[in-house]
C-alpha cells in the first residue's frame, strides 16, 4: 500500500488473518444472503398496491416502508462496528438474517402501517449491518488476490435480486398474495441462515472499534475525497435510474410492456457485468474507477440529445447496466486497499455515501422532472458523471496494481 497515499502506522485488523485458501463457500453464503436481503428490500415496490390496499392505507404511506428501510441501513452503517465489538462476526451475520427472518414475518402478518414499518425498520438494521460488514469479511475469507472475484461473486446477488426480485415478486403476488411473497421470502432467508451456519468460519472480532472512528478515517489523506467521488457516481446513476421509466414513456414512447422488457435487459446485462468487472480490477482498479462513469456520462448524454427510438435506447440502457454494475464492486475493492486496517469502518462509510447518494439523485431528479422533463434530467445526471470522472482522475490516486 502507497506510503504517500494513506497514513499506514497502524496494524491491519483484517489483513493478519487473512485466508491462505479462499472459503468460497462462505463466499457463497455471502451471496447468498445479499440475495435474500436485496430481494426483501424491493419487495414493497413490486407489491405497493396490493400491500396498500391490503392494510387500507395510501400508496404514499405504504411507500413509507422503502423510506424507513433506507433511513435505518444509513444509520446502522455508521455505527455498527461500536455496536458490535468484541463480537465475533460469524455469529452477528447470521443474527442480521436472523432479523430478516424476523422483518419479512412481521411484514407479512401485519394488521397495519405501524407493525409494517417495524418490520422495516429491522429490515433496516440487518441491510446496513450486512454491508457494513460484508467487505470486511470477504477479506477474511479469501486470500488477497481473490479478493475482486469474491466481491464480484458476492454482488452477483444483488444483480440476481435486481433480475428477479420485481418482476417474480408482481406475478407471486397475484397468485398467493403480497403477505404470501413475504413468507416466500421468509424461506429464502432461511435459506441463507443455514448455508451461512454451515460454510462461515468463526472470524473473531479484530481492532479496536471507537466512535470517533469514522472520523478519524476520514481525516487520512485520500479517504474523504473518495468518499466525494462515491457519492457523486452514485448519484448520477440514481438521478437517472429513478426516471427512467418517465423517459421510456415520453422520450422512447414505450408502454408498460416495453418498460418491462427494457428494464429486464438492463438486469441482465448488469448480471452480466458483475461477472466481467473482476477481470477489469485484476488488471487495473483505477482503470475501472475512471472507465465506468466516463461510459455512463456518454450514454446519459446520448440519451438527452438523441433518444427516441426504442432498439437504441433499449441498447444503451443495457449497456449502462452492463457498466454500473461494475461501480459497486470497484469501489468496495478500492477501500479494500485504501483502508485494510479499518475495513468495517469503510464499509460503513460506502454504505452511508451510497444510501444518501440514492436520496440526494433521487431528489434532485424529482425536482428536475417537473422543471425540464426526462432530458433535463438525464442532462444533469451525466454532468455529475463527468464531475466524477474528473474528481476521480485528479484526485484518487494508484493502489495496489495500479501502481
Amino acid at each position: 500500500m502507497p506510503s504517500d497515499t494513506f497514513a499506514t502506522n497502524v496494524q491491519p485488523d483484517i489483513s493478519d488473518k487473512i485466508q491462505t485458501r479462499p472459503a468460497w463457500g462462505a463466499v457463497f453464503s455471502m451471496s447468498l444472503g445479499v440475495f435474500s436481503l436485496v430481494t426483501a428490500e424491493f419487495l414493497p415496490a413490486s407489491l405497493l398496491t396490493p400491500l396498500a390496499e391490503g392494510l387500507n392505507i395510501s400508496k404514499g404511506a405504504a411507500g413509507q416502508a422503502v423510506t424507513v428501510t433506507a433511513l435505518v441501513a444509513l444509520l446502522t452503517s455508521l455505527f455498527i462496528s461500536v455496536a458490535i465489538r468484541g463480537i465475533d462476526r460469524k455469529w452477528v451475520l447470521m443474527g442480521f438474517s436472523v432479523l430478516l427472518i424476523i422483518s419479512n414475518l412481521t411484514v407479512a402478518t401485519a394488521p397495519g402501517i405501524l407493525t409494517l414499518l417495524f418490520g422495516r425498520v429491522l429490515m433496516g438494521i440487518a441491510l446496513g449491518g450486512f454491508w457494513s460488514l460484508s467487505i470486511a469479511t470477504l477479506m477474511r475469507l479469501v486470500p488477497e488476490r481473490d479478493i475482486p472475484r469474491a466481491i464480484s461473486i458476492m454482488f452477483l446477488g444483488v444483480s440476481a435480486a435486481t433480475v428477479f426480485a420485481v418482476p417474480v415478486g408482481s406475478y407471486l403476488g397475484a397468485m398467493i398474495g403480497w403477505r404470501g411473497v413475504f413468507v416466500a421470502a421468509t424461506g429464502l432467508a432461511v435459506l441463507a441462515l443455514l448455508v451461512q451456519m454451515l460454510t462461515l468460519p468463526s472470524l473473531p472480532a479484530q481492532g479496536k472499534a471507537r466512535m470517533t472512528i469514522l472520523f478519524e478515517v476520514l481525516r487520512r489523506p485520500g479517504i474523504g475525497i473518495g468518499m466525494i467521488a462515491v457519492l457523486m457516481v452514485f448519484a448520477g446513476h440514481f438521478t437517472f435510474f429513478t426516471y427512467i421509466r418517465p423517459f421510456l414513456e415520453t422520450v422512447t414512447g414505450v408502454g408498460v410492456d416495453g418498460v418491462t422488457a427494457i428494464l429486464f435487459g438492463f438486469g441482465l446485462a448488469n448480471f452480466l457485468g458483475t461477472y466481467l468487472i473482476a477481470f477489469v480490477i485484476q488488471r487495473s482498479l483505477r482503470l475501472a474507477l475512471i472507465m465506468m462513469p466516463t461510459v455512463m456520462a456518454g450514454l446519459a448524454l446520448v440519451l438527452t440529445l438523441f433518444g427516441g427510438v426504442t432498439a437504441v435506447d433499449a441498447l444503451l440502457i443495457a449497456v449502462w447496466g452492463l457498466v454500473f454494475a461494475g461501480v459497486p464492486v470497484s469501489w468496495s475493492t478500492w477501500i479494500t486497499r485504501a483502508m485494510p486496517d479499518q475495513a468495517e469502518a469503510g464499509g460503513g462509510l460506502i454504505v452511508a455515501a451510497i444510501n444518501f447518494a440514492i436520496a440526494a439523485g433521487a431528489g434532485l431528479g424529482g425536482g428536475l422532472l417537473e422543471i425540464s422533463g426526462p432530458r433535463g434530467v438525464f442532462l444533469i445526471s451525466g454532468l455529475i458523471l463527468v464531475a466524477a470522472v474528473i474528481t476521480i482522475i485528479l484526485k484518487i490516486k494508484p493502489l495496489g496494481n495500479d501502481e
